[in-house]
């Protein structure tokens, strides 16, 4: 039997690598990257690679490009892994069908990715949401009561998908430590950073409660805490483990996702105050999620469950997963230790960071863990981990 085809996003990043190693034994998958030597495209699974336009710089040629690739290559289902695919894709529903897209309404994506709106329903819900100041643009700034707010605080775009004249453009999450460094930062902001979010610091674990939610109903979920990041300071997890879900969190989580009539998977993001144990919302994530591979690793193959529902299968008991489960990104590892030695400033070092000797250990040990398992390098696959070898070396 024919197997159905499925196309897959944004080859470079990790979860698209995820994706074609979960689909790949039941579904012919086609990468589609901006350029060669992606990692999704050089895994095993993969049956075909593109190449299409970068959907951040040029989305409506992206789109156009996967309009004519579900055609030629009869695709049933599209995987949009990026959010700047998604912005891509969504409006082309109709031009793809009777491809299916597993993600909701371009309207309903673009609200929950709204961190500002996000924040306010999430407030009228009694979830926590970190103190915060919204400056529309840079000259906002001398508004704002600058004595008012406790540093360090942290600069969060509304959208991490801006538009910056005519294009798209990926805007981060900075910090700034003093007011002097805040009207710095804000200064040389582009206009795709604003609005942007002033926000109160929250310090301690971060925790990601994750959801497939199809027909209002939760079909699968998942949970882990962050161990490392990277950069060492706060950003994306490089070493996690995944842990129970907490159920007045999970419980919360699904209450916001129906406020914005969502479906399809989402990863929810809170940290817990240090001191007070508190649990704050960070963000929604409204796609596939860079530490996907540790929820497959441990039982709950996001991805497959994904499809199932998408081509209109039959509902599944809710999967069960295992507790203690770790998924290290090598070469993220080793640019959270990079990372390190390159602070000039300890207090850049968010409290209850893993020690430098501790993060070593685990780069080194982590292989001979039975509980460890990698993310992108395995030994039955090992074509994903060289052009990523590749790619990091060349940017060095």
């Amino acid at each position: 039997m024919t197997k159905p085809t499925v196309l897959i996003t944004d080859g470079d990043q990790r979860a698209a690598l995820a994706v074609v190693r979960s689909l790949g034994t039941n579904y012919r998958c086609v990468v589609i990257s901006s350029a060669k030597g992606s990692l999704a495209a050089g895994s095993r699974f993969c049956s075909k690679s593109l190449i299409a336009p970068d959907p951040l710089t040029d989305g409506d040629a992206f789109g156009e490009a996967i309009v004519a690739a579900v055609k030629a290559e009869a695709a049933s289902l599209v995987m949009p892994i990026s959010e700047a695919a998604l912005l891509a894709i969504l409006p082309l529903r109709a031009k793809l069908a009777p491809a299916v897209v597993p993600f909701p309404e371009l309207e309903n994506f673009n609200r929950l990715t709204d961190k500002q709106l996000l924040l306010e329903e999430a407030s009228k819900l009694g979830i926590s949401v970190p103190a915060q100041e919204v400056i529309s643009n840079r000259g906002a700034l001398r508004s704002v009561d600058l004595d008012a707010l406790r540093f360090p605080v942290v600069l969060k775009p509304a959208r991490s998908v801006g538009w910056s004249g005519r294009s798209r453009a990926k805007v981060v999450v900075s910090y700034a430590e003093t007011a002097d460094d805040l009207r710095r930062k804000v200064g040389t902001m582009s206009a795709a950073a604003f609005p942007l979010l002033v926000q109160q610091r929250i310090v301690g674990p971060g925790t990601g409660i994750f959801v497939l939610l199809w027909n209002g109903e939760p079909r699968a979920v998942f949970a882990h805490k962050r161990l490392t990041e990277k950069p060492p300071s706060g950003g994306v997890s490089v070493y996690r483990e995944s842990i129970a879900v907490d159920q007045e969190l999970l419980d919360k989580s699904l209450a916001l996702l129906r406020r914005f009539n969502w479906r399809g998977v989402a990863m929810v993001e809170y940290k817990r105050d240090q001191i007070t144990g508190q649990p704050y919302l960070m963000e929604v994530n409204g796609r596939f999620w860079g530490s996907l591979q540790l929820a497959i690793d441990a039982g709950v193959d996001f991805p497959r469950l994904l499809a199932v529902y998408a081509m209109g299968g039959d509902a599944q008991p809710l999967p069960s997963y295992e507790i203690g489960i770790r998924s290290r990104w090598w070469w993220g590892q080793v640019d959270h230790l990079v990372g390190r030695v390159g602070l000039r400033r300890r207090m850049a070092l968010p409290p209850g960071t893993l020690s430098a000797s501790k993060a070593l250990g685990d780069l080194l040990f982590g292989p001979f863990r039975q509980a460890d398992y990698e993310e992108v390098l395995w030994w039955n696959d090992p074509r994903p981990f060289w052009n990523e070898t590749v790619r990091w070396l060349g940017a060095r």
